[in-house]
């Protein structure tokens, strides 16, 4: 059922089952077999699994479709030998997708798998899958081949980034307490050494000081590469997301990336779904039943229209439903997204919350930090609940008298403050704020940290807007 849900073709659909545990080492044809090996699975394989057809004679090629960087051996290219004979220390060449000869070298390294261990061998043929070193330049999806090959081998595209992000040094007054990477130097070498095995990656030192322009393909691809340097140690601030837009050199008219969105959810939740994406500019293309009350809805949704609204989705669908993203192209811009319509509540104050402050300030909004937490001044506290940013004293305390009252304290209960996970956090601010990330607090922050300086700055942006 699930195969045909899928769309499977008749071929697909006539599979045989087996019955198997890998734990324990056996597979079988029928459910009370007799368990003794993994002999009746290699032999469905060989009885019913094609050879692959291969060309010994040709000259030898390859296309590249895994990345890594090895300490010791540099680059790292992993993928199946599509045609021809390969020998160590042989010269290749590199061609990208257009012909164009991208680096010249010789197969340092050559290696096959067993299991998942990597095998060091002399030479490997056309159908093996390996894994070579010795060139500084070549990525995905180039062909790595003889030098008297010219064509490069057929191959899909990588997807283009379509978001960036600025990484700047934390620069906050707590910076330097949590994390033991901090310069600008360390993350610099951090984030060139990411692009080294991550094709989607883009970086390029950006125009701001000690900042850094970061470029994927989208905000959860970005999270987690921001929390795998959190939790190495890094501090740093992190800008809102922005998309990578363009302009149609035949009509000049600006595009931004649109991506198709596979929603997999039950009925009853499908409406709040549609509600949802048609605010954020997405377009229904389909809707059909999958079986099992559910429903596929595919929509046509701007990249910057799925910012932040993965954890949305999950929270609306109780963790039920499934979204896929796939890259579709550059069409022309949507429009304005509304946004976030509340202001912020802006720490005045450095030290530590008091409860009697935060008390009274949940009058004015949600809170996002607990008693005791360290703040400082340009600190983003909570949500204000108008539409304009407030400062406020969170360290402010309760004036003691010489007075004894004959009733007990009043007591201060405090609603819970709103915890952020880092996607919800990035996804959050505005242009004129921060994301601190440092391995022990994820805080929220004024771009410019002095309020005489942020009213400069917002003057500045109104007359340009004017």
């Amino acid at each position: 059922d699930l195969f045909a849900a899928l769309g499977a073709s008749d071929e697909q659909l006539d599979f045989h089952t087996l019955f198997a545990s890998g734990r324990q080492g056996w597979a079988d044809l029928e459910l009370n077999g007799a368990r003794k090996d993994l002999s009746p699975l290699f032999d469905l394989i060989l009885s019913h699994v094609p050879a692959p057809k291969v060309d010994l004679e040709k000259p030898f090629a390859m296309n590249a479709t895994i990345l890594e960087s090895d300490n010791f051996l540099g680059r790292i290219l992993t993928g199946r030998v599509e045609q021809g004979v390969a020998r160590l220390n042989m010269p290749v060449r590199v061609l990208r997708q257009d012909g164009s000869v991208v680096e010249s070298g010789r197969l340092t390294k050559l290696m096959t798998f067993s299991g998942l261990e990597r095998v060091p061998v002399d030479e490997v043929q056309a159908g093996d899958i390996i894994a070579i070193a010795g060139l500084s330049d070549a990525t995905i999806p180039d062909t790595i081949a003889s030098p008297e090959v010219t064509e490069p081998l057929p191959a899909l595209p990588v997807d283009p980034p379509t978001l960036a992000m600025t990484f700047r040094i934390n620069d906050g007054p707590l910076g330097g307490r949590e994390g033991k990477k901090v310069t600008s130097r360390q993350i610099r070498d951090r984030l060139f050494k990411e692009t080294e095995g991550n094709v989607a990656i883009k970086v390029k030192v950006s125009e701001e000081v000690d900042a850094f322009e970061v470029a994927g393909r989208g905000e959860l691809q970005l999270g987690v590469l921001i929390e795998t340097m959190r939790r190495e140690g890094f501090e740093l601030t992190i800008g809102r997301p922005r998309v990578l837009t363009q302009d149609n050199p035949e009509t000049g008219e600006r595009e931004e990336p649109f991506e198709e969105a596979l929603i997999d959810v039950d009925e009853s939740y499908s409406g709040v779904v549609v509600e949802k994406m048609s605010l954020r500019k997405g377009q229904m293309q389909d809707m059909r039943p999958s079986g099992g009350g559910k429903v596929r809805l595919t929509f046509h949704i701007p990249s910057r229209g799925l910012i932040g609204y993965h954890g949305e989705f999950l929270t609306d669908t109780r963790g039920t439903g499934m979204m896929n993203r796939l890259f579709l192209g550059y069409r022309p811009w949507a429009g304005p997204i509304e946004g976030r319509r509340n202001g912020s509540l802006i720490s005045n104050s450095d030290g530590e919350a008091i409860q009697y402050a935060l008390f009274y300030l949940q009058e004015r909004g949600t809170l996002f930090v607990d008693p005791g937490v360290k703040v400082y001044v340009g600190m983003i506290l909570g949500e204000h609940s108008r539409d304009n940013d407030l400062e406020v004293n969170p360290i402010k305390e309760k004036k003691l008298t010489n007075i004894r009252a004959a009733g007990k304290d009043e007591a201060l209960l405090l609603i819970p403050p709103r915890k952020m996970s880092l996607e919800q956090a990035i996804a959050y601010i505005e242009d004129d704020e921060l994301v601190e990330v440092t391995p022990g607090a994820i805080r929220l922050r004024k771009r410019h940290l002095d309020p005489h300086e942020r009213k400069r700055h917002a003057r500045r942006a109104e007359s340009e807007a004017a």
